[in-house]
């Protein structure tokens, strides 16, 4: 049997994430036993052959996880639209013995794929007639298998909810505009940042969102009146006699009024300082946003995308269409990839004939919702409240440990509430606060600038309250006569409300709408698969570890390192992926002597192969006895002479930080979806407590009665966890190079 040969390319603008996806493609297509080629500088290295298109092996792909770029290049190639200059990356695949094509890209890189893909029969006839290849080589491959994957910052390509380089752009915007954000107070001043998004405002309204700015113009909505440039300055103008110390506006670069007229960076300026009368500053911030490191998110998100691509092409038959790979719903999906090519293309038809409403219909769900929820946000004051509307009282508070993102959900909460025309109460520090009635009432400026704070403004604790606990509680909410509560924490604000309402026979008042909104860096919370701030502990979990791994790569030494996670391993486990550790140690699993002594026989061969690195991920409580200093003990005793061992308890940095985008935009969203079912439950009289998470791509509240029966309470940890059927995948990107 002939052994399948396939080739990876990236192409177009480069994306944060673009090397881990190769490194997936090489060591998935190497496991599966087929021959693996990287095409350099994109589908110009096509177009050359030779020295452009390489073998790869296992090693080819080693240390570049965390690279920012694309290693094997991307150009943009004339040539290759030329029929003649496809004719050629044909010949050179042709040579290789190369019929399966895994392409990397935007939707105009994907496109050619696909016309590559049409043609090649007529090409290889081409190039039978002209006697440049055989007629049974042509016959060998007669058909061209095509898998894409979307590298594109702007995240603006139909049926994938996400594409490869997002995330890391969206770091760069909100570290840049909380940078920003710092001078402009200090100077009582107005920034203008402009961003990248030519037919998608993705980056300009989740970024808006992140980093609590002030307006945003996206090419999808532009302002829909025609004086908008009046109500902006006097938006702006209510928030500074409201107390705002400076303004944030972020645009998009293909930002355009309602006659399709640009808007520029320089135009709002001059508005805003006439508006205003006084110095507005512009920040553009390019490439930038294109650069550095990937974050946590891209970088596994990556790794599934490009061995799901193996996969599908390798599972491929000859007449099957061109696939795309994507995610929907947290899950690897495969789509048509010309379908989706020709949706894109759409958004970006209706921009240009002046068709917004069909642009905005043409976008996802959350990116209508997040619309609707900045347009409330970025407002001054509140709405005034209708006359004769029934006003709830709503409490807000943190409960458990404290986790990145709760200031920004808390801020979400009662901004959105007030707008509503309610009253909502701030709770300081937790449910003790909550018994020792430290109540007030807030008000809009009371959460100005939460958006992008870590840890807890009102204060957190861990108290789970019991007995004399719960009657004070119940006091407290009958002295503020509190219609709702909306809890926002871990694993200890769970159990507490589970226990009030398990109490609801001798304590009435708890007989009000509970909401647990799940914030964890753990990540261990019943009913859905992400809780607030585990992406930002991810992240911090990979930048220690890139600074770990630059500092053992000159001595021959291995790192055990270990990370937080109580009972649930699923920071071990993502962690080890988005670092490329050889190992990870995990709760679910627990450690038995076998297999160190089997990782440290593989660390021993790997570094005498000419390692210079080796890094292990350790759950804080993977085992009781095999404890990090023990196999750090272990390790050194036994690779003695091979390579020496260091541990690295990262501690509580991992909780510490600012929240990273992704948290913020999740803890904005369940925010607003909490408050709007408390609000139809005080409405329709209904008490049930409850706690929100995301499921199977679904937005769902689970009843608090059932928080037994999805956990197991010992190991507080959810009974069904998602993310281990990842670990097949992560030991395959972790293994060795084969031996020879």
């Amino acid at each position: 049997m002939t052994t399948k040969r396939i080739a990876v390319l990236t192409s177009g603008g480069d994306a944060q994430g673009m090397n881990a996806a190769v490194r997936a493609v090489v060591r998935t297509a190497l496991d599966r036993g087929a021959e693996v080629y990287a095409i350099y500088e994109g589908y110009q290295g096509l177009v050359d052959g030779g020295e452009s298109i390489r073998k790869m092996d296992w090693d080819s792909v080693g240390g570049i996880l965390h690279r920012g770029g694309t290693i094997i290049g991307t150009a943009r190639s004339e040539e290759f639209r030329t029929r003649d200059g496809r004719r050629k990356a044909a010949f050179n695949l042709i040579q290789h013995g190369i019929d399966g094509l895994i392409v990397i890209g935007g939707d105009g890189s994907l496109t050619g794929a696909d016309i590559f893909r049409r043609e090649w029969n007529s090409l290889l006839a081409e190039l039978v007639q002209s006697n440049e290849i055989s007629a049974e080589s042509a016959v060998e491959h007669p058909n061209l298998l095509i898998v894409g994957m979307v590298g594109s910052i702007d995240n603006d390509f139909h049926g994938t909810e996400m594409t490869i380089g997002t995330d890391s752009a969206l770091h760069r915007i909100t570290d840049a505009v909380d940078a920003i954000t710092s001078t402009a107070a200090s100077h009582q001043r107005t920034f203008i940042v402009k961003v990248m998004g030519r037919n998608c405002g993705y980056l300009a309204l989740f970024g808006a969102l992140a980093t609590g700015a002030d307006w945003v113009l996206i090419p999808e909505a532009p302002p829909d009146v025609d004086n908008w440039q009046d109500v902006m300055v006097e938006r702006l103008k209510a928030g500074t006699k409201a107390g705002r110390r400076h303004h944030i506006i972020i645009m998009a670069e293909g930002a355009r009024d309602r006659d399709g007229k640009y808007i520029g960076s320089s135009d709002v300026q001059r508005v805003l300082e006439a508006g205003l009368g006084e110095e507005v500053r512009v920040t553009v911030l390019g490439h930038v946003q294109r650069g550095g490191r990937p974050s946590a998110y891209d970088r596994n998100l990556a790794t599934l995308l490009g061995y799901e691509a193996v996969i599908t092409i390798l599972n491929a038959k000859p007449e099957d269409e061109p696939v795309l790979v994507g995610t929907k719903a947290n899950r690897i999906i495969r789509l048509p990839l010309m379908e989706c090519v020709e949706k894109t293309k759409a958004v970006a038809e209706a921009i240009a004939v002046k068709d917004y409403e069909r642009a905005m219909g043409l976008r996802s769900s959350s990116f209508k919702d997040a619309f609707r929820t900045l347009k409330t946000m970025v407002r001054a004051l509140p709405h005034p409240p209708e006359p004769g509307q029934k006003k709830f009282r709503i409490a807000v508070f943190h409960a458990g440990a404290p986790a990145p993102g709760m200031n920004t959900a808390a801020r979400a909460a009662v901004r959105l509430g007030l707008d509503l025309g309610h009253i909502m109460l701030g709770v300081s520090n937790g449910f003790e606060g909550l018994a020792e009635n430290q109540v007030q009432e807030l008000n809009w400026t009371s959460v100005s600038g939460w958006a992008s704070l870590g840890g807890s403004v009102m204060g957190t604790n861990r108290m789970v309250p019991k007995g004399k606990d719960l009657h004070a509680i119940a006091r407290t909410i009958e002295d503020n006569h509190m219609d709702a509560l909306l809890v926002i924490g871990g694993w200890n604000a769970y159990e507490a409300v589970y226990n009030m309402i398990s109490d609801q026979v001798n304590f009435p008042a708890f007989n009000i709408p509970i909401v647990c909104l799940p914030a964890s860096i753990n990540n261990n919370l019943p009913g859905s698969e992400f809780s607030i701030g585990a992406d930002t502990a991810l992240n911090n979990i990979v930048d220690a570890a890139d600074k770990i791994k630059q500092s053992a790569v000159a001595t021959r030494r291995c790192f055990v390192v270990e990370v937080m996670g109580h009972w649930c391993g699923y920071l071990a486990l993502m962690g080890g992926l988005a670092t490329g550790a050889e190992r990870f140690y995990l709760p679910e699993e627990g450690i038995t002597l076998a297999e160190l002594q089997q990782d440290v026989a593989d660390l021993s061969r790997g570094f005498r192969a000419g390692k210079r690195l080796g890094l292990v991920i350790r759950n804080e409580d993977a085992n009781p006895v095999y404890t990090t200093n023990f196999i750090c003990s272990l390790f050194e005793e036994e690779g003695k002479d091979v390579f020496d061992v260091r541990p690295a308890i990262l501690g509580h940095l991992q909780q510490g930080g600012d929240p990273s985008p992704f948290d913020r935009i999740q803890a904005t969203r369940l925010a607003s979806l909490c408050l709007e079912h408390l609000i139809n439950q005080c409405n329709q009289g209904n008490t049930d407590s409850t706690f929100i998470g995301l499921q199977n791509g679904h937005i769902m509240f689970h009843d608090m009665r059932d928080f037994d029966r999805m956990a197991d309470l010992k190991l507080q940890r959810p009974r069904e966890q998602w993310w281990l059927q990842l670990k097949g995948i992560a030991n395959l990107m972790a293994k060795l190079a084969p031996e020879s």
